[in-house]
């Protein structure tokens, strides 16, 4: 069976301050039957990495560099990640693909470098809401997956979320029979169907359960809910209460 995942993006978000939220979620929402992990900004990973350190909960990043070390000003390095304590990291997310112009081919190109590095890739997908209107969802998400996908992808290094983009942040999510058709056609295209696949767009303590009890549904990546360890710890909770 995939492995069930509650992944928490909390974007560009979050002080020193706000690493209490971690000792609170530790302290009155964990362990977990499923993975739990938490992408914070680059400046809070090591720190992050130290308080969760000897528990359960997994750290990871938000974006990697294709290239290992080099001259890319601003940029981080897979392999600087995983120093910092990352075990994880989101690539090719549609804030990502619409305001930094990625493709699905550098996404490719990122997620080798993840896994070359000894990261889990946790790869993006989704479609707009002209695309959905468009009748497109299907062919835009399979072929962002096929393109997407590095090579060598298994299930061990590699994370599959599915997140319509008119989904994300607005308080919108699709029905439970769209998103359920949208991970069975994934899953069908899966070189490794022991991938996990993971919903994200407006996940939220009322909604989790809903929506993780849709076939194929194996988890979520979770935004704003994520920043607060009452919010995060009840769809966790929904999740371990999952099939």
């Amino acid at each position: 069976m995939p492995r069930k995942l509650a992944a928490g993006n909390w974007k560009m978000n979050g002080l020193a301050a706000d690493l209490a939220q971690i000792d609170a979620l530790l302290r009155d929402h964990m362990p977990s039957t499923a993975e739990v992990l938490i992408c914070p900004p680059a400046t809070l990973i090591a720190a992050m990495a130290a308080r969760a350190h000897g528990t359960a909960l997994q750290v990871g990043a938000q974006d990697c560099h294709t290239a290992a070390t080099g001259a890319h000003t601003g940029d981080i390095a897979a392999p600087m990640l995983a120093d910092a304590g990352a075990s994880h990291v989101i690539l090719g997310h549609s804030e990502r693909r619409a305001d930094h112009g990625e493709g699905s081919a550098l996404v490719a190109a990122k997620a080798r470098a993840a896994h070359t590095a000894g990261l889990v890739a946790l790869i993006c997908i989704g479609e707009t809401e002209a695309q959905r209107d468009a009748g497109q969802t299907l062919a835009v998400v399979t072929e962002q997956l096929r393109e997407s996908l590095p090579e060598a992808a298994t299930a061990a290094s590699t994370v599959i979320a599915y997140e319509p983009v008119w989904a994300i942040g607005t308080g919108r999510t699709p029905s439970i029979e769209q998103i359920a058709e949208v991970h069975d056609t994934l899953r069908a295209a899966l070189p490794d169907p022991e991938i996990a696949l993971l919903y994200g767009g407006s996940v939220k303590p009322s909604n989790a359960a809903e929506i993780f009890a849709i076939g194929n549904v194996d988890g979520a990546l979770v935004g704003g809910a994520s920043l607060k360890a009452a919010d995060f710890g009840a769809i966790i909770a929904a999740l371990d209460a999952s099939r």
